[in-house]
């Protein structure tokens, strides 16, 4: 009679809805975003499953950074382990939230959700001189350019004032120590 009982509480436990859990703020940054403008890309022509696949794994190569990252996780590279892209278009397809895939996608695989876009510095204000070299590489790369021949650190400050006007107009006028 006591394993009844128990057998009982554990099948009603079994049947009450758990806590739902939401995306916090901030939570699967990289997720949201790139879903998010893809999403909008695509949106307006009324498409399925796998022609929205197609477009997210031609949208996927050009990506750089987290982005790609994000799309390693989902399988959309041609070095993927894992393919889940189907958990991205099938619901894209049907018009679903991009907070609700991201949601499922992390609890498929919770890397996804840690993914965090890295924060931009402030050119205008920013004392080139204090920063790593690492972060000074960084902000050549995002422009998509390379330092050849650098050694030291102010070979890479030098090339950075240099290619400042092109790639950060407005921060170029506004430093004064250029």
């Amino acid at each position: 009679m006591l394993c009844l009982g128990g057998l009982s509480v554990a099948l009603a436990l079994a049947l009450v809805p758990g806590p739902v859990q939401g995306l916090k703020e901030g939570e699967c940054e990289v997720c949201v975003t790139f879903l998010g403008k893809f999403y909008e890309s695509v949106k307006e022509s009324n498409s399925n499953s796998a022609d929205i696949e197609k477009a997210l794994l031609k949208s996927c190569k050009d990506t750089k950074g987290k982005e790609n990252r994000f799309c390693y996780y989902i399988g959309a590279t041609s070095d993927a382990a894992t393919k889940m892209i189907n958990e991205v278009s099938k619901p894209l397809s049907y018009h679903v939230p991009v907070e609700k895939i991201c949601e499922k996608l992390k609890k498929k695989d919770s890397q996804i959700c840690e993914l965090r876009y890295d924060k931009q510095l402030d050119l205008t204000t920013v004392d080139l001189k204090k920063l790593k070299v690492k972060d000074l590489k960084k902000i050549l790369e995002e422009w998509d350019e390379s330092c050849k021949g650098c050694a030291e650190k102010s070979d890479f400050i030098r090339k950075i004032t240099e290619l400042m006007p092109k790639y950060a107009p407005a921060a170029a006028k506004a430093r004064t120590d250029l």
